[in-house]
């Protein structure tokens, strides 16, 4: 069952005495000066624009336009490179890049692509801050859940950073306000020009197609040989687009016997279509290219047209039944259609750039639909598996899962790849594949797939609650609560609605989450396992004491606890006595919620459930703080921050030490309050937070 790790946010003193000492105050703060933090990651600056090709000409109006802006920041902090797809925009923002990071952007570089990360038109912002926060240093459970609070924490981590933000594919300004660096550039490629970032002084660089000279210049960059002049006509019927030049290359370099004029005749004698809205279709070339490809290639390129994501790893590519995937996504690399992603887990990812992949949409839609199934049956088997074993290795083999265990293990379902060993390296693959995910969770609820979907939906709760990714969870558990009712299973329904109540809970919308709790509280009589009653009391519980209600909260904690204490489940009973030790401290029944949580912490120390212990002593440090206990409570807060250092828990430890110097205020401890205050410094800046936040 889930846990609540917040408490009272306040703490009211009965009798402390303004002389009152605590014992030993020069040992107790030696103890939180010697207290070992966890060991603060690897300082890496992140390089995340997509490396520059080789391929790249005559563009230096447009780099000098760059080079100028970047000078002359005074006039603003934003870059607007706009233009059709396939002119380069990405290509010439990652040239820029290279030439003057080193020297101008200290603090790195960060990258995004809406594209990856668009619902049905609307971007997920909040999730790119949390990505380019985990980027900068900020450790997961410093990142607030709420956008405004990821933006001011974003703009506070640049503020002593010159940062370079670059965004692809953006289609509105909103988009793209929120990852304006406090310190820095942000550069953003869109097909329009964005004309409202023109009120926040963004400077607009059009890119337009090459002209004679510029586009002669690239194709001999690969094709000196030009003896009848063929390269202009190429330049002309192919519009002076980069990527379509680039296309008819990647034709000619598998047909070495062909020359320039062979591929002028290959193409129609108009050149590149023009499409309804004006724009220039590069489908001629790129279906050159692409009937180019050896057969195990072209089939990775149709995967690409049917997956509902962007982006695949080896193991997926595998699954799908792509032969010697390895070579065909090298294929994919080494024909410029494709670029390598950055991110943070171990495999290594492809994207097909976005005109490339509408190529291939297009032409899947050729193919019969048996074809097509087979493929996206075999990636949902895929995913639902990997994804189950994920959601293992992060939160264990013992909680508790409607879905049986995956039926072939790990390293049988990815053999040629290893896509994560512990649980950090699952979170961070999960991670990675949330935009995939949800993305194939609207096509299998399509399918009417409907065991995939919500057997995807249990087993995508570590990823959506540790990394508070509360908007995709509500988008998922809607499809989850209609797969459940497709399948007739109440049990799937009530466990579907608990996670997409918490999903509310994270974003304070708690009408809503009580909406979905009293739903899933009319199919309880329809179920046997108390574990599901269980859960719902818990998160009615959770969702009255933050609506300051804690004798209602006492209530249900209370039922949620027989409900494990009937299961024999140890950990669920030790976790439903902390939480009504929380609403009896809340309420003021400060003595009850003293031996409540004394009773949990002894069960935990008998279990060895060791990571509830500092959440048990920060709940009696505060109990005992408010019956005028200052000495004990003192004790409590020290013993409860030293066994959260030593399970590395960065969000407890610094809560216990806030308790800490707050008993030390009252006692008028000044060694001690400003030892708390300086540890919780120091773990701030080890966490990536900056003093203040």
């Amino acid at each position: 069952m889930g846990e609540h790790s917040g408490g009272p946010s306040s703490v009211t003193h009965n009798s402390v005495s303004g002389n009152a000492v605590i014992a030993g105050p020069l040992v107790m703060a030696g103890r939180v000066e010697s207290l070992t933090l966890p060991a603060a990651p690897p300082s890496v600056t992140p390089r995340q624009v997509p490396r520059p090709s080789a391929l790249f000409v005559n563009r230096a109006k447009e780099l000098e336009k760059l080079r100028a802006a970047e000078r002359d920041r005074g006039a603003g902090r934003i870059i607007v490179v706009s233009g059709l797809g396939g002119m380069g925009k990405t290509q010439l923002v990652a040239h820029w890049a290279a030439r003057v990071l080193e020297q101008s952007f200290p603090g790195g570089h960060l990258y995004a692509d809406l594209e990856e990360v668009r619902r049905d038109g609307a971007v997920d912002v909040g999730g790119v801050v949390a990505g380019f926060l985990r980027s900068l240093g900020v450790h997961p459970e410093f990142i607030p859940a709420a956008l405004g609070e990821r933006t001011a924490l974003f703009r506070s981590v640049t503020a002593s950073r010159d940062t370079l933000v670059v965004i692809d594919n953006a289609r509105q300004a909103a988009e793209v306000r929120p990852l304006v660096p406090a310190t820095g550039l942000l550069v953003v490629t869109s097909r329009t020009r964005l004309p409202a970032l023109s009120m926040d002084g963004a400077v607009q660089i059009a890119l337009d197609p090459l002209g004679p000279g510029a586009g002669t210049e690239l194709v001999h960059s690969w094709r000196v040989a030009d003896p009848d002049g063929s390269a202009a006509a190429l330049v002309r019927l192919c519009g002076g687009l980069p990527l379509a030049l680039r296309a008819v290359g990647e034709w000619l370099a598998r047909r070495p016997h062909l020359g320039l004029n062979d591929a002028v005749r290959a193409l129609d004698a108009d050149g590149l279509p023009r499409l309804e809205d004006g724009t220039t279709s590069v489908n001629t070339v790129l279906d050159m290219a692409y009937m180019s490809l050896p057969a195990p290639t072209r089939r990775l390129y149709r995967l690409f047209g049917w997956l509902p994501g962007t982006t695949v790893t080896g193991g997926l590519v595998t699954a799908a039944g792509v032969p010697d995937a390895d070579e065909a996504m090298g294929d994919l690399l080494t024909a410029n259609v494709a670029i390598l992603v950055e991110s943070a887990d171990r495999p290594r990812r492809l994207r097909l750039h976005d005109v490339v992949r509408a190529h291939a949409r297009e032409v899947v839609r050729e193919l019969g639909e048996a074809e097509r199934d087979a493929v996206l049956r075999a990636v949902t088997d895929f995913y639902v598996a990997a994804v189950a074993h994920a959601d293992i290795r992060v939160l264990g083999a013992g909680r508790f899962r409607l879905q049986p265990p995956p039926a072939r293990p790990l390293d049988e379902l990815c053999a040629h790849e290893t896509l994560f060993t512990n649980g950090a390296e699952a979170l961070e693959w999960l991670d990675a594949e949330r935009g995939n995910l949800l993305a194939l969770l609207r096509v299998a609820t399509e399918e009417r797939w409907y065991d995939a979907v919500w057997q995807l939906c249990e087993s995508l709760w570590p990823l959506y609650h540790s990394r508070k990714h509360h908007a995709d969870s509500v988008d998922a558990h809607r499809m989850g609560i209609e797969a459940a009712q497709w399948t007739g299973r109440t049990d799937v329904e009530i466990r579907m609605r608990n996670q997409l109540a918490r999903a509310y809970y994270g974003l304070g919308s708690y009408d809503e989450a009580t909406q979905e709790l009293d739903a899933a509280g009319e199919l309880l009589g329809s179920v046997t396992d108390t574990r599901l009653s269980g859960m719902i009391w818990e998160t009615q519980g959770l969702v009255a004491l933050a609506a300051r209600r804690p004798e209602d909260a006492h209530a249900l904690f209370a039922r949620a606890l027989e409900a494990n204490a009937a299961r024999n489940d140890g950990h669920g009973v030790i976790v439903q006595t902390y939480n009504v030790a929380q609403a009896l401290l809340a309420g003021g029944r400060t003595q009850e919620a003293l031996d409540a949580a004394g009773r949990a912490a002894a069960l935990a120390v008998e279990s060895g459930d060791e990571a509830m212990l500092p959440r048990l002593g920060i709940v009696q440090a505060q109990a005992l703080h408010k019956l005028g206990r200052v000495e004990a409570a003192a004790e409590a807060a020290m013993r409860a921050a030293e066994q959260a250092a030593a399970r590395k828990l960065y969000a407890k430890l610094d809560q216990a030490l806030g308790v800490l110097g707050e008993v030390a205020a009252s006692a008028e401890d000044a060694r001690l309050r400003a030892a708390c205050e300086a540890k919780s410094r120091e773990l701030r800046r080890d966490a990536g937070v900056p003093s203040g936040e």
